[in-house]
């Protein structure tokens, strides 16, 4: 039964280091600040929620708890966080990037 455990740890670690790789080239590829949020948020999210997982899988019960605890918490923040950040763009005049030519004019 270890083993079982140990392997679905370890499938649940390299899954999360993969979304957070992608969401980290995200960051460093997109043109805009919309884009960054959305691919930063939606892998970091993922990721972090998978890492966590992994480490439940290896933990006792008391940590297990508190490790699910801090998954629903990231859940609830950083889609939340990334809205406010956006807002703040939209409301700076921060304009998203429409595909046409004269978008940096």
């Amino acid at each position: 039964m270890s083993v079982i455990l140990d392997l679905l740890a370890l499938i649940c670690l390299l899954g999360g280091l993969f979304f957070l790789f992608v969401g980290t080239l995200g960051l460093l590829r997109l043109p805009d600040v919309y884009n960054r949020l959305h691919a930063t948020t939606k892998c970091d999210t993922l990721g972090v929620g998978l890492v966590l997982l992994s480490l439940i899988l290896q933990s006792s019960l008391a940590v297990g708890v508190r490790l699910a605890l801090l998954i629903i918490f990231i859940l609830a923040t950083n889609p939340t966080a990334a809205h406010v950040i956006a807002r703040a763009a939209f409301k700076s005049g921060i304009r998203p990037l429409t595909g046409r030519r004269n978008d940096r004019d």
